[in-house]
């Protein structure tokens, strides 16, 4: 899913592209970085999973977004949504590099996202946050998030049980 950058502040949110795939693997497959992602961390990336994540610009049913600083264009994390089929909703991640955290780029590209969900006209926002992930539950509830249910998973291609927070953002 294709759409125009999404200004904040300090970063455009832009489209994800072919050269993005390692930037994203180096974050989402690292064990401090991706502790609290559904997928398991690799250790090597096979040309299979890289053909996977270079395609994830072309994906239809998620829009996955690079924030990149607006003065330099330097990469800061990722982030996607998905809305669903009525529109109504739109389902928001973000992931920051950990050279940039604590210092307010999470909340900025949630709130970016929320803003654009909010001018497409969706009335609501979901968040899904690992329970024991303090900073991405802070982000959540800067937001207007409120808890609204709770549930467990398997992490893929482990025996790990993971415990999320769905948090709700009325429009």
């Amino acid at each position: 899913m294709k759409i125009n950058d999404i200004e904040t502040p300090r970063l455009l949110l832009r489209g994800f592209t072919k050269e993005d795939a390692l930037w994203a693997y180096s974050i989402w497959n690292n064990p401090e970085m991706g502790q609290y992602l559904p997928d398991e961390a690799k250790e090597e990336i096979d040309d299979e999973y890289l053909n996977m994540l270079e395609g994830l610009g072309e994906e239809e049913e998620c829009c996955y977004l690079i924030p990149v600083f607006k003065n330099s264009l330097e990469r800061v994390g990722t982030c996607s949504f998905m809305i669903s089929d009525d529109k109504k909703v739109y389902d928001i991640a973000y992931c920051v590099h950990k050279n940039f955290w604590c210092q307010g780029y999470a909340t900025e590209i949630a709130q970016g996202m929320i803003d654009h969900a909010r001018s497409q006209g969706a009335e609501k926002v979901t968040i899904y946050v690992g329970q024991e992930n303090a900073a991405s539950n802070r982000v959540a509830q800067k937001c207007g998030g409120k808890i609204v249910s709770e549930s467990t998973y398997k992490k893929k291609g482990t025996d790990i049980i993971m415990k999320d927070y769905k948090y709700e953002i009325v429009l």
